[in-house]
């Protein structure tokens, strides 16, 4: 194949059946470009006869939410095949296999999913994933804490920080997330509706000056090897199975930004079932489910990075000082609540919204599911760093639904 070009669906289907033994000799294959996202072309590779596919992924130079005036590095599709690996052997069982890598097309072949379903769809469709909290607590929990100080040697950590500068794709957050919710920016977007909201958010100095402590940890604490993007959308569920997908914006950064993105999804779908719980018992059945889902993931991820830490944590005085290891949860609690509530905020007002509220069809419900996200949003921002315990977000939540 010759040098970089965005691939047709043909020129998809030659790269799959040149893959040695993968396809079936002679298999007719077919090809559908699936990409809902921003960043990349993806093909769904299917042979009907022998029921075996794959996906390929390839980057394009540009986010197609903007097009060709927003370039972009290519060299993300390599970051995101490395962090892909790593994660599979740090956590496996929860990310898709990798097949291979191509770096002058900058294309991975990866293991198909569509057995699964993307998270997002399903909370919407009201369906529950009782082993969520679990996986997703354990694939932070594993893949953070070995790729931090703690859990690493912390020169090889140095060297690996390298291999994940990620400039572009980090600009993209820092605005999208850290600044433009807060000022009049032209790529902001939000429904006329929550005007008077999205101003008033401009004008908050106190919210700003949590805002700008958030921006400064993001920016500068290299704590350990973030996936940058986890959010409901990029977890393929079943009931029984979880995988994580799309590091792409992985680098070395503060381990709550990774939690917090979480935590911050599923208070989007908490808000959002304004309308998609058709009653109001219903709405507080699945509104109590999200919030024990967020509760759960928290306590668990707490407790699985304490063992990890207690077992194979290298740096001596982290580990043997007493009352260290408290201290440094408690400060990871707090930068996820502060990370989630900013990741809320931009949702909402920013670039890029998630469908959760966006694709309310009621403007009335829309706009009710925008001012509670806001409101839980904002609250998280400006409580972040008292908070102490888990319980205090969904009491944020809870309430504030309630209102």
């Amino acid at each position: 194949m010759s040098a970089y070009h965005p691939l047709t669906e043909q020129e998809a289907i030659q790269i799959a059946l040149s893959l040695d033994g993968y396809f079936p000799k002679g298999a007719s294959l077919t090809s559908r470009e699936i990409g809902d996202g921003n960043l990349n072309l993806v093909f769904h590779i299917v042979d009907s006869s022998s029921g075996k596919s794959l996906i390929m992924k390839q980057a394009l130079p540009y986010a197609k939410v903007v097009g060709e005036s927003w370039p972009l590095t290519l060299d993300r599709a390599r970051i995101e095949s490395d962090k892909l690996i790593l994660e599979g052997e740090l956590a496996p069982g929860l990310v898709p296999n990798v097949y291979k890598y191509d770096p002058e097309l900058y294309l991975t072949i990866m293991e198909d999913l569509s057995d699964h379903i993307i998270m997002r769809q399903g909370l919407i469709g009201g369906t529950r994933y009782p082993k969520f909290a679990d996986d997703i607590s354990t694939f932070m929990a594993r893949t953070l804490f070995f790729t931090s100080d703690l859990g690493m040697n912390q020169q090889e950590k140095k060297q690996r920080v390298k291999a994940f500068i990620n400039p572009e794709l980090c600009k993209i957050t820092e605005d999208l997330i850290f600044d433009d919710p807060y000022t009049n920016s032209p790529n902001n977007s939000f429904d006329p509706a929550i005007q008077d909201a999205a101003e008033t958010l401009w004008q908050d100095s106190q919210l700003h000056f949590e805002v700008a402590i958030l921006r400064d940890k993001f920016l500068t604490n290299a704590q350990a090897l973030l996936h940058g993007d986890l959010h409901t959308g990029s977890v393929f569920v079943t009931p029984e199975s979880t995988k994580v997908i799309d590091p792409e914006f992985a680098y070395y950064g503060p381990i709550g930004f990774d939690i917090g993105a979480v935590i911050a999804n599923l208070l989007l779908n908490f808000a959002g079932q304004e309308h998609w719980s058709t009653d109001t018992e219903t709405r507080n059945d699945f509104r109590r489910y999200l919030t024990d889902s967020v509760r759960d993931l928290w306590n668990l991820f707490d407790q699985k990075f304490r063992a990890l830490w207690d077992e194979h944590g290298l740096d001596r005085i982290a580990s043997s000082t007493p009352g260290y290891q408290d201290y440094y949860m408690n400060r990871l609690l707090q930068d996820a609540v502060g990370f989630a509530g900013c990741k809320i905020v931009r949702r909402i007002v920013g670039l890029s919204h998630v469908i959760d509220v966006d694709r309310i069809p009621d403007a009335a419900a829309k706009e009710k599911a925008q001012r509670l996200a806001l409101a839980i949003g904002t609250s998280l921002i400006r409580n972040n760093r008292n908070t102490q315990s888990i319980e205090e977000i969904i009491d944020v939540a809870l309430s504030l639904a309630n209102k």
